[in-house]
């Protein structure tokens, strides 16, 4: 496997004696923070691993002001139902500002950056814009607000040159509302009823989302024509002959008919194979025929290798191209299948690597042993070879596990350390306020990023914001720099005391780390279960502080409940 340079406190267990001190959590002006130690390791990455962070572009951070209104987007909207002015600069400055490094982020999934519809709709939550990303009108230009494609393009090589991947976030079965501005689809192209009533298999594909949010036919095979607006569109910006030379040569290629989801889907891996994404998040895949995702995965993997073989110096590794499922409703208990209530559809057999775990925030309520043995027994059992991704918020969850952030140090705890890959909603390592008074709907979720919180380690619910960022920094780069933590099997070693291990071998790579939680501050031993020979010199990720492996054991002396064991 070939390994990229990414900033790491330490390595697995081939390495040792490579420590670096933490700064423990303090009240202050400004949050104290992990430094990683920038040293290049054999740390293989991996997909079952990974630590996600999801982000509203829109919501994250304003690297351009002078892109926030476009298309006169400007008119009154319900409360946080606006642009708020976020895109890809800012993004690109958190990379290069090593916010994510601290993390231990080892992907970025934003929501998309496609261009949007022009006008605004009300869909019983008052007046707003396509801020966030899923009301399409053009599939194949990101929308000014977001940023241009050069920004793209900086983004993947500045991610990329921190070990970091990015996962695009795409759309296929619908198109964005119909306004003044936008006018609807041909009906070739899409269906404006029924209005799916989630019954059975039937009405839930084969219909719309919601009122005026028309349906792309991706049942279809007919060959169909651009849309005339598309067409009008691209002409006046002057690459109408290009697009269609394009789009013929594809068509040419494959052998598809020219029916929508194939226009779709050549537009979708257009940016795979010229910037080298490296991974799609499928929005509302249950309502779209499962075939489609395996049609769509072998054009993206597709265009993933030829963008490697042409960029051989820029690959970071060997892993596939990476497919996450948004089934709604979909939990890790269900094992393989999803089920329609007159049918059963897997997933992973159309090409999905991971499935969103919708089920994680019901889950985090059980005792740390409960949760993390169940998850390794399904995962190193019936979802053996394919993965899930745990949340405990989500940009349209209105059930989220601790939406009053009054557990917010419990809820990282155990995201970061379950079993499986982890997402990091944007704000749940500074505790960013999920109930915003005089908002609707989903809009409570999408606040912008409280970067002026954590600049003055503001408190919420008696903890200083620093507290709780240190917390997922320390957590981060210990899962980061272990693959054991996601991808491995779960053992417990002590009851009380609660000790446990994970280990990882695959590939002649071995890892293995031994955790306590709950544990009484100050001076203790923990049992290290034979994982570690005897005089092995450890490092405790949480505080920082290493011990020698005497008598099957290790002695650290932290003020924490914590400790986290690696070599």
């Amino acid at each position: 496997m070939k390994l990229s340079y990414v900033p790491v406190l330490v390595a697995g267990i081939a390495l040792s004696g490579l420590l670096a001190s933490c700064r423990s959590a303090t009240s202050g002006d400004k949050a104290p923070e992990a430094a990683p130690l920038e040293v290049s390791m054999d740390v293989p990455f991996l997909w079952d691993n990974a630590n996600i962070y999801f982000l509203l572009t829109d919501r994250f951070n304003n690297g351009d002001p002078s892109n926030d209104i476009n298309f006169d987007r400007s008119g009154n909207t319900a409360k946080l139902r606006g642009f708020e002015g976020g895109d890809l600069k800012g993004v690109i400055q958190k990379i290069e500002d090593g916010y994510f490094d601290k993390l231990g982020i080892s992907a970025i999934w934003t929501t998309p950056w496609f261009e949007q519809i022009h006008g605004g709709t009300d869909e019983g939550t008052g007046i707003t814009y396509g801020f966030h990303g899923y009301w399409i009108s053009d599939w194949t230009v990101m929308d000014p607000n977001f940023g241009k494609e050069e920004d793209l393009a900086k983004l993947l090589e500045v991610a990329h040159a921190h070990g970091i991947r990015i996962v695009m976030d795409v759309i296929v079965n619908h198109t964005g509302p119909v306004t003044d501005m936008d006018p609807v689809w041909p009906p070739e192209w899409v269906r404006t009823e029924p209005q799916c009533t989630y019954q059975d298999y039937e009405s839930t594909v084969t219909c719309t989302l919601v009122k005026n949010l028309p349906d792309i036919r991706t049942e279809s095979n007919q060959d169909v024509e651009l849309p005339p607006q598309l067409l009008e569109k691209w002409a006046k910006e002057g690459r109408l002959e290009k697009e269609m030379e394009e789009l013929d040569a594809f068509f040419e290629r494959t052998g598809y008919p020219r029916a929508p989801r194939f226009y779709i889907i050549k537009w979708l891996t257009d940016f795979v194979r010229k910037y080298g994404i490296d991974g799609y998040r499928i929005d509302t895949a249950k309502h779209t025929e499962e075939g489609v995702w395996s049609e769509l995965g072998k054009e993206a993997r597709l265009a993933f290798e030829e963008w490697k073989s042409a960029h051989p110096d820029k690959v970071l590794d060997n892993n596939d191209f990476y497919m996450v499922a948004e089934v709604y409703g979909y939990g890790i208990s269900g094992g393989r299948m999803f089920g329609f209530g007159d049918r059963e559809v897997d997933y992973f057999a159309h090409d999905m690597d991971a499935m969103i775990n919708f089920e994680f925030k019901h889950s985090a309520r059980m005792p740390y042993e409960k949760l993390f043995s169940s998850y390794s027994e399904l995962l190193h059992g019936p979802l053996k070879g394919v993965s899930v991704l745990n949340y405990i918020s989500s940009h349209d969850d209105g059930g989220p596990f601790d939406k009053e952030r009054k557990k917010v140090l419990e809820a990282g705890t155990k995201l970061l350390l379950s079993p499986g890959a982890s997402q990091v909603y944007y704000g749940d390592e500074s505790s960013r306020e999920l109930i915003i008074p005089g908002t609707e709907g989903d809009a409570t979720l999408r606040s912008f990023m409280n970067w002026d919180e954590i600049e003055s380690n503001a408190v919420r619910n008696g903890v200083p914001i620093a507290e709780v960022l240190l917390h997922y920094q320390k957590l981060g780069q210990f899962r980061r720099d272990h693959p054991s933590v996601g991808a491995g099997t779960h053992q417990m070693i002590s009851k009380s005391p609660y000790i446990f291990s994970r280990m990882y071998e695959a590939d002649g790579y071995a890892d293995r780390v031994v955790a306590g939680l709950d544990m009484k501050p100050g001076k203790k031993q923990i049992d290290i279960n034979g994982l570690f020979e005897e005089g092995a010199l450890l490092r405790d990720y949480y505080s920082g502080k290493q011990g020698t492996v005497r008598d099957g054991k290790v002695t650290i002396d932290s003020s924490y409940e914590i400790v986290l064991l690696g070599m």
